[in-house]
């Protein structure tokens, strides 16, 4: 198992959609779990601790409104934990961004931006991260990452001939 996704409930699932299709893409073994910081601790806590015996490399959690379910898993891990804020409650996501960008010293959280851009940049740099160990991974990633200049290329022949 490369990636973990830990969800805070089940209503974040529509959130991570893009996220498994980008894993999928990448060939990236993953696996996905509901766990909460506040309704779940131990549960998160022992998720984090047998995922982390079985060689998980990257952990993902997303979670809305107080937001702490990353932080709870950075705290019981050495391994990097991204962080992804979900868009819910009053204060549209404001409250969930800064429950995990605010990580106290010694316990980093890397934090997307919110919902479904933030879910899917999350499984890009989780698998950043692993192509560290992985020429293969990396390879599909620069190619990736050229198709997606290509298309803006083609974006601008396509606009500009439209004037």
């Amino acid at each position: 198992m490369d990636v973990v996704i830990l969800i805070g409930s089940a209503s974040d699932l529509d959130v991570v959609g893009e996220m498994m299709d980008t894993l999928k893409k990448f060939e990236v073994e993953y696996t996905l779990e509901v766990t909460s910081a506040h309704r779940s601790p131990e549960r998160t806590i022992e998720l984090v601790r047998r995922y982390e015996t079985e060689g998980v490399e990257v952990f993902i959690a997303v979670a809305g409104k107080a937001a702490h379910l990353a932080g709870v898993v950075a705290a019981h891990t050495a391994r990097p934990v991204i962080g992804v804020p979900v868009e819910n409650g009053a204060l549209g996501g404001l409250d969930a961004l800064l429950s995990t960008v605010q990580m106290p010293k010694g316990i980093p959280v890397a934090t997307m931006g919110t919902g479904k851009a933030g879910a899917a940049n999350a499984a890009l740099l989780a698998i950043q991260i692993l192509s560290l160990k992985s020429p293969a991974l990396r390879h599909k990633l620069v190619a990736y990452k050229a198709e997606m200049a290509a298309k803006v290329e083609a974006d601008s022949k396509k606009v500009r001939q439209s004037l």
